[in-house]
């Protein structure tokens, strides 16, 4: 943030330009430069509203960031009994510390020093951050009267998230001298790694100089559960960033100025860790989507560090229900490293062992899968599916099917829910018990939904398609109470009696905890020996004009799942009202698929003709050959004529299960498939040779794939 001239100059306001360069460089590359432009307006002061002033009197600690002369950044505690903070008037803050040459941050706080500042009540979560200039000499406290004035340049509130509650005491007298001397290293130490690998609670400062000139000083604090801070080989740490107010006061000045000060403190000894080095903000990493909650990363190298035994003189102690409920939502380092092995395993069949079964109606029943082969889970997006095979009495070969995961990406398991209707889906609720494995391989598909996306999502969902709207709901839910802003949700939830509804207790949790962003419609076809309101709210079927009595005047993404007839039938009547194909997603099961209208000006995308005469095919991996001929089915028909067991799921082109490299000539589709193939491949379960090669050329090219 941008500082503003001295507060007494000008009337107290939001400044005109709140963010510098590094902090707009960063919100744009988050697609909220626009809002966070607003936001700052509004927000971003240049004096303490009077909250914030009665808030300061009432701390028994201060985090302070202040620049050493020789350029480094540090981050401080300051303590004192509540009142030690006193803003006199709405520009101005008063801290009563005495000066303390061990503490490296001192020697930034001469006269005319930048400054940043962090209130933080730990037993409230609430903090409020303000910078500015630091004032001292006639008038303002020479530190002999253990005053440190600070004109303020900046005052603005942040949310509460990630915070520990904790309650304190005081152990001495504040401005008592810390009773042991500072220690100075290079590296860490085992009890540096101790603090540090079991610490939920750090905070940094880092500082960016303006093109005016002005420097800025920001300290902030970073929560998350114990061990959230890795320590790398080369003695440097990675943190994974959070989801937060979108500000990037942080790691926008690590974007002009790479240098940062870190403070741990031992809140049940009072000993404080100061280490200040170069800083790396991370913004492509396969770690991001690993760690659960990360948004980005950055990195840490120590170059100077400090050791502070007793340096505070108050304790604090973790409250029984303090855990952070937004730190719980995150992940840990040893889940993203299980999941980045797991993730290298993604084309290969594992074992998932079943760890629990439940029944969730009269004709659905869940499997609960967890991983047997020591990796962890692939991280999947909700609405993704899971290919598994299993051996039936019979078959020769495993039988493969893929089952979409009822359960969203935050969820500790896999989860898929079975429809008893087919032999694979019989032998599962039959057969399968609880510490039985069941092959699989990384979840797939497109049919997920944007959680962050303003726009209003409506959920369509008849018989056993509540399955991917469940896990679409919860990831909607899950990431909106971490986010604080829950994605606006109509859930219309199908199913012909009561006894077939499955979820019906999880829909309504979810529903009660999003706190009115969601509702929920249940609809009962054959609603008999069911009691309205209790146990549904509408009789009949989800159509167009259920649609249209229910839903407000609004903009959707409408997202269908269920039988063909159910999906074609509402797909055509929301074409009818003008609503664009890119606003309409629907997943299909087996063979089925849509039938889709394209919006007026998208280009069909072209296709290759199917060959009109016989075209040799080699199937590589396996050393065998055969003769296509037209009319002779499917690529994948061929290839189990050959005696081949390639794997498959739903045979009409909307899994992607069956995906094969093309090794050399081309392939064509009657028609285009659902699953969006990936260049240089082909869903060999619809696909058939084409009459052109890759270049185009008019010619027949013999198939090669790799199977």
């Amino acid at each position: 943030m941008s500082t503003q001239a001295h507060p007494s100059t000008q009337a107290t306001h939001a400044p005109a330009q709140p963010w510098h360069a590094g902090e707009r460089c960063l919100q744009a590359r988050a697609g909220v430069a626009g809002r966070m432009e607003d936001v700052g307006q509004r927000v971003v002061r240049n004096y303490m509203p009077d909250q914030h002033r009665e808030f300061f009197a009432q701390l028994p600690m201060v985090v302070l960031g202040a620049v050493a002369p020789d350029g480094r950044v540090w981050a401080t505690l300051r303590a004192g009994q509540p009142g030690f903070l006193h803003s006199p008037d709405a520009t101005t803050l008063n801290i009563a510390m005495a000066r303390e040459p061990a503490d490296p941050a001192d020697a930034g706080m001469e006269d005319g020093g930048a400054i940043g500042l962090l209130g933080i009540d730990l037993l409230t979560r609430r903090r409020n951050r303000m910078n500015g200039t630091a004032r001292r000499g006639a008038g303002a406290g020479d530190g002999s009267d253990g005053v440190l004035r600070i004109d303020v340049g900046q005052s603005f509130g942040n949310c509460p998230q990630y915070i520990q509650k904790r309650v304190f005491e005081f152990t001495r007298a504040p401005g008592t001298p810390t009773p042991a001397a500072a220690r100075h290293f290079t590296a860490l130490d085992a009890r540096a790694r101790t603090l540090i690998g079991s610490a939920d609670t750090f905070f940094v400062a880092s500082y960016a100089d303006l093109e005016e000139g002005e420097r800025q000083v920001d300290v902030s604090h970073r929560g998350g559960k114990p061990g959230f801070v890795r320590i790398d080989a080369d003695g440097g740490l990675t943190i994974p960033d959070f989801a937060g107010n979108l500000f990037f006061n942080t790691l926008g000045n690590f974007v002009v100025n790479p240098i940062a000060g870190l403070v741990f403190a031992d809140f049940s000894t009072g000993d404080l860790l100061q280490l200040s080095g170069k800083a790396e903000v991370i913004l492509d990493s396969p770690e991001i989507a690993a760690f659960q909650g990360a948004e980005r990363l950055w990195r840490f190298l120590p170059e100077q560090i400090v050791r502070r035994d007793k340096a505070l003189p108050l304790r604090w102690q973790p409250q029984t229900d303090g855990a952070s409920p937004n730190s719980l939502m995150t992940g840990s380092w040893d889940e993203a490293a299980s999941r980045q092995r797991a993730a290298a395993l993604a084309n290969a069949w594992r074992p998932l062992r079943v760890a629990r079964i439940v029944d969730e109606s009269s004709v659905i029943r869940s499997f609960h899968l967890e991983p047997a082969d020591g990796a962890g889970r692939v991280a999947h997006l909700a609405g993704q599916f899971l290919p598994i095979r299993v051996r039936l009495a019979g078959h020769a070969q495993p039988v493969m099917r893929t089952y979409t995961l009822s359960v969203s990406p935050a969820d500790d398991v896999y989860r898929i829910s079975v429809k008893r209707d087919g032999t694979v889906s019989r032998h599962l609720h039959d057969n399968v018990k609880v510490g039985d494995l069941i092959e699989a391989r990384a979840p797939s598909g497109h049919f997920t939904i944007d959680t962050a996306e303003r726009r209003p999502a409506v959920l369509l969902a008849a018989g056993i398609g509540v399955t991917p709207m469940l896990a679409m709901l919860r990831q909607i839910v899950y990431e909106g109470l971490r986010k604080r802003r829950v994605r606006p949700t109509w859930f219309f939830h199908s199913a012909r009696t009561v006894a077939e509804r499955a979820f019906s207790k999880e829909l309504a949790t979810l529903t009660e905890s999003a706190g009115g962003a969601v509702e929920l419609v249940r609809l009962l076809s054959d609603p008999k020996d069911a009691t309205r309101v209790k146990d549904y709210d509408v009789s009949g079927r989800i159509d167009i004009d259920l649609l249209r009595a229910r839903l407000p005047l609004d903009d959707y993404d409408f997202y269908l799942c269920g039988p063909t007839a159910f999906m074609q039938s509402l797909y055509d009547g929301l074409r009818a009202l003008n609503i664009a194909d890119s606003r309409i997603h629907a997943e299909a099961f087996g063979a089925s698929s849509l039938v889709r209208s394209r919006d007026a000006g998208r280009p069909a995308a072209p296709t290759a003709r199917p060959a009109l005469q016989p075209v040799p095919v080699t199937f590589v991996q396996s050393a065998k050959e055969a003769r296509w001929t037209p009319g002779g089915g499917s690529l994948l028909e061929l290839a189990e004529q050959r005696g081949l067991a390639p794997a498959f799921g739903c045979r009409g082109g909307s899994c992607g299960s069956c995906s094969t490299r093309v090794l050399q000539g081309a392939v064509a589709y009657a028609k285009a498939p659902e699953f969006d193939v990936a260049q240089g491949e082909a869903l060999i379960c619809c696909a058939v040779p084409a009459a052109v090669d890759a270049d185009g050329n008019q010619a027949i090219v013999p198939l090669q794939l790799d199977l």
